[in-house]
């Protein structure tokens, strides 16, 4: 079996996997362990437009935790929730989740939802990461990548690192599908 075609099935299997049994449909589907313990379920979200950032205690864009936080304060009685989703892939998140819940909550006072460490690129990617891929051929090339996730759970959306969580280039259409309604 080629490189290729290895990587599409262990990403298709972990995107299987994350559902339970069938094709990913939506991103309601998808549970990561959560950074304060538990479980955090996309499902309890349905209807609420997501946008899921990887992230780092450790990198020049670690700031962002800022304006990040700045939109689930002001935008989620409207719709929204911010998620983080640590990672060390790229080499620049602390150790354990203890570590990065602590740099989270000291320096940024985040209060938004973030799951435990993951892998969010390549054939380990954790199972919404491989059904970004999978359906936008999109990855995360750097830590603060983003991805917009409409009302009716599908991907609207994918930026890079330098788009900032207040720049119209993500705030628009983070409006157009805040003013969508609920499905």
């Amino acid at each position: 079996m080629n490189q290729l075609t290895r990587r599409m099935v262990l990403v298709s299997g972990a995107a299987i996997a994350a559902m339970g049994a069938g094709p990913v449909t939506d991103a309601w589907g998808f549970r990561f362990p959560s950074l304060d313990g538990g479980t955090l379920d996309f499902a309890t979200l349905r209807g609420r437009v997501l946008l899921v950032v990887n992230t780092a205690s450790f990198c020049g864009f670690t700031y962002q935790y800022e304006g990040l936080e700045k939109l689930h304060r002001e935008v989620s009685p409207r719709g929204l929730t911010v998620i983080g989703i640590p990672s060390q892939d790229f080499n620049q998140e602390s150790a354990t989740n203890a570590a990065v819940k602590t740099f989270c909550d000291a320096t940024f006072g985040v209060e938004f939802p973030m799951t435990g460490i993951a892998h969010v690129r390549g054939p380990e990617a954790n199972p919404f990461h491989a059904w970004v891929r999978q359906a936008r051929n999109w990855e995360p090339d750097w830590n603060f990548n983003k991805v917009l996730i409409g009302r009716d759970g599908q991907i609207k959306g994918t930026f890079r690192s330098g788009v900032e969580p207040g720049s119209a280039a993500l705030t628009q259409p983070m409006e157009a599908e805040l003013n969508r309604p609920a499905a």
